[in-house]
């Protein structure tokens, strides 16, 4: 029973094949493209090249693990080639600077950010002591929800200070 179940092997590889760049198409990350590929390749031809079930899982475990760790990284690389360094949406909110717009009362004020939005804010656990009042500059740490952490900004020395 266990011969006659190996010569339907090549139906599981290629089921396997399209669970894996269903995957893919979902995920966008070139890895199951890879195994999809060392599956293809590896399990799928060495089955119908009628090879022994552990090579062909062999096969197909080493082809991935090749294309995983040299193919893949150049596709990627090629594929953010050409994107936007500029950070957008929460990412572009860390680092930047604001001024306290109500003063803060048990470690919880508002701000307005350098870039025009006004936002509900707590003070940085780094800096507990620190006392903000309107206009003190401030320097967002995190960002939690609809709220921002901030931190004193600190104090930027012009060359005649000396």
């Amino acid at each position: 029973m266990f011969p006659d179940l190996v010569q339907y092997l090549w139906i599981v590889w290629l089921c396997l094949v399209l669970l894996f760049v269903v995957i893919e198409l979902l995920t966008l990350e070139f890895t199951f493209a890879m195994i999809a590929a060392g599956s293809l390749i590896g399990g799928l031809g060495t089955s119908l090249l009628h090879g022994p079930w552990w090579l062909q899982i062999g096969l197909a475990a080493a082809i991935s693990a090749l294309l995983l760790f040299t193919i893949r990284p150049l596709l990627l690389r090629t594929l953010h080639k050409g994107a936007d360094p500029t950070k957008s949406n929460v990412d572009a909110l860390y680092e930047l600077g604001g001024r306290v717009m109500t003063a803060f009362v048990e470690g919880a004020g508002q701000v307005k950010l350098d870039n025009g939005e006004t936002w509900t804010a707590r003070l940085s656990p780094a800096h507990p002591s620190a006392d903000l009042h309107d206009g003190d500059r401030v320097v967002v740490t995190r960002v939690l929800g609809a709220t921002v952490e901030v931190a004193p900004a600190p104090i930027e020395r012009t060359p005649h200070d000396d």
